[in-house]
């Protein structure tokens, strides 16, 4: 008899052991499967939410089939403890254990509300937005200028929810010290600095950061930026240049950066100044100019006078042979990359077209036949 019921005993066993680890392989496959969500979600994690909270919401918002599958996924993975606080985009058909990922381990808000501070060579705004999770595009909540306007209700609203994002977007060709003044100014960041960074040195890009981050913390970000794009675009450079140094190349990427707005001339317009640099050409070009009445430190507003272009300073490329001894403004990677890979062509001059670009040539008669036509366009213009 004792026989009999060891027998049946581990029969039963065996049969239940087989049974739990069918069980374990439908959980697992279900974790892992495709989501029902038919369109991306936003979905909010407050700090001091709990695992059944979060599971639950999940079920109510339609992202998971089974809230205590969910539960039961993530203490299985040793991540029920895990829970990270922010906005989290969950996309179309995002598994459970994806899903359990983004809010476990990202720590990194992908969607909800951000502020967004652009710096930009004339300007500076203030952006509150919010990303519309059905489209992925964002939607702007309300805009203005800090250097004129008070903060508006949704701005300072905003500000107070726990879990908005913060970037500080520099565009090209904007000054070391008009980043620092921008920095400086925003009631977000800590601890203002006085020192103006080397520039040429601030990579116009866009930075993420929280609330109580230092001023010295954001620049040197953007100078650790700036320094790995000048050494990948130098490593890639093409033979023949006339550098000697990657700061050579940021010099001349600055040059560029400030007399063409269009990706398309970049190449055209850095093959003119090294082609004037190798025909022992003066570079002649005004922001240079205007770099060495401003040293950067504030926008020109006008024309220069013919005083400012006769005036003696070590950035006046109308004086002085060669390159100006610093950059005028912190160029971008396109800018970079074109000083160092620049179009193959003959030309040594170029003004502007009327058309937002410039017309290049070869020789000078070219040059003023372009000029006429440009002066042409300019009393056209002011008759207008």
């Amino acid at each position: 008899m004792w026989r009999s019921i060891a027998s049946n005993a581990m029969t039963f066993l065996i049969v239940a052991t087989f049974l739990a680890a069918g069980v374990i392989l439908w959980g697992q496959g279900r974790f892992t499967a495709p989501g029902p969500l038919t369109a991306a979600i936003c979905l909010q994690v407050d700090p001091g939410t709990n695992l059944w909270e979060v599971s639950e919401t999940l079920g109510t918002q339609g992202a998971v089939t089974s809230p205590t599958l969910f539960r039961a996924g993530a203490q299985y993975s040793d991540k029920a403890d895990d829970l990270k606080a922010g906005s989290y985009l969950v996309d179309e058909g995002a598994s459970m254990a994806e899903i359990l990922d983004l809010v476990t381990v990202s720590a990194a808000s992908t969607c909800g509300t951000e502020i967004v501070y652009r710096v930009g060579v004339n300007t500076q705004r203030v952006e509150v937005r919010e990303l519309d999770p059905a489209t992925g595009a964002y939607v702007e909540l309300v805009r203005f200028d800090p250097t004129s306007e008070e903060p508006p209700a949704p701005y300072v609203e905003v500000k107070q929810q726990p879990d908005t994002r913060y970037r500080v977007s520099l565009a090209e060709g904007v000054t070391s010290w008009q980043i620092v003044q921008a920095l400086n100014g925003l009631d977000t960041l800590e601890q203002d600095v006085e020192e103006i960074p080397e520039e040429g040195y601030l990579a116009p890009d866009s930075y993420a950061f929280r609330p109580g981050d230092t001023v010295a913390d954001v620049l040197g970000e953007m100078r650790s930026r700036q320094e790995s794009v000048l050494a990948e675009e130098w490593a890639a450079r093409a033979e023949g240049l006339p550098y000697e140094t990657p700061y050579e190349a940021l010099v001349m990427a600055s040059i560029v950066e400030k007399e063409t707005a269009l990706p398309e001339e970049r190449g055209q317009v850095a093959s003119v100044f090294i082609n004037r640099l190798e025909q022992g050409m003066r570079l002649q070009t005004d922001p240079t100019v205007i770099y060495g009445v401003t040293e950067g430190r504030r926008v020109l507003g006008r024309g220069l006078t013919q005083d400012e272009l006769r005036r003696e300073t070590a950035w006046n490329t109308y004086v002085i042979d060669g390159l100006p001894p610093t950059p005028i403004a912190n160029p971008g990677r396109a800018s970079i990359r074109a000083t160092l890979n620049p179009d193959s062509t003959d030309y040594v001059f170029f003004v502007a077209d009327g058309t937002g670009g410039h017309a290049f040539a070869v020789t000078l008669d070219e040059h003023n036949r372009n000029v006429a036509r440009w002066r042409e366009i300019e009393a056209q213009q002011q008759t207008q």
